[in-house]
């Protein structure tokens, strides 16, 4: 038989035939739908792992590069010891000795008597405040310089060292505010003007130092003391908002069942 593949062209190959489609039984459909779910927990899985490692790389930033080691009043005498040591007058000497202790008065060298009380008397009509204090929930520091009464013995008297003394009592207040649980209150004295007597206290609640608890304390005081001449305008405006409302003069008096009451009054404007 004579071939025309010449006359046509080239034979046209035999096309292979389609496979048959394949048919899924029942329980190999709920095979695939539970490996797909799996596959989408792992999926999951793997981002939370990834998220926390980007979070173990980039932690938030610590509040403080010191912090106490103790609890409890130990850790405010600790913060009283650190702080303390950093505030210097223009001669190099400490700014005053900062002594951290449960709240108490001392009318006799053998005898403290805790107080019990701090009572903020009223203003413009305002009624009196009466809050309850103990050594579980309150600090009271001390500032005293090395003159009579406390006073700052060297140097003179100025608004400017007035307002780092209140910057170190602010400074004291956040760590412990941020490091000692359970404190709710700090009570400061301030040292007096020479030739005076102590007269004025500063007195803190965590919640008056909320918004600065929330924030690194480097962004409220700058990690350098300044002295008494070189207080950023910034930092005098931190101190003179955080404290300078809570600045009173102080009396102690004596409930009918003996408890002492530490009395503050505010200053006049």
């Amino acid at each position: 038989m004579t071939s025309v593949e010449g006359e046509v062209g080239p034979a046209v190959p035999e096309l292979p035939r389609r496979a048959p489609r394949l048919q899924l039984g029942p329980h190999r459909r709920r095979f695939l739908v539970i490996y797909g779910l799996l596959a989408g927990v792992l999926g999951a899985s793997l981002g939370g792992v990834v998220v926390f490692a980007g979070k173990s790389i980039s932690p938030a930033p610590k509040w403080s590069a010191w912090k106490p080691r103790g609890g409890g009043l130990g850790a405010a005498q600790e913060i009283a010891a650190q702080v303390g040591k950093t505030y210097r007058l223009p001669n190099g000497n400490q700014l005053v000795d900062v002594i951290a202790k449960a709240p108490s008065v001392s009318p006799a060298s053998s005898v403290t008597i805790p107080i019990h009380y701090v009572a903020v008397r009223g203003t413009k009509g305002s009624g009196d405040q009466i809050f309850t204090v103990s050594s579980s929930d309150s600090v009271m520091y001390s500032l005293c310089g090395l003159g009579t009464s406390c006073a700052i013995a060297s140097g003179k008297a100025s608004v400017q060292r007035g307002t780092l003394v209140r910057r170190e009592i602010l400074e004291l207040a956040l760590y412990t505010f941020k490091y000692v649980g359970g404190i709710n209150s700090v009570i400061a004295f301030m040292p007096p003007a020479p030739g005076t007597q102590p007269k004025y206290v500063v007195y803190l609640q965590r919640s008056d130092l909320s918004a600065e608890l929330r924030t690194p304390l480097v962004r409220t005081l700058a990690a350098k003391t300044p002295q008494p001449s070189t207080i950023p305008a910034r930092e005098v405006h931190v101190v003179d908002t955080t404290t300078g409302s809570r600045i009173y003069s102080f009396s102690l008096s004596q409930a009918q069942q003996g408890d002492a009451i530490l009395v503050l009054a505010p200053i006049p404007a």
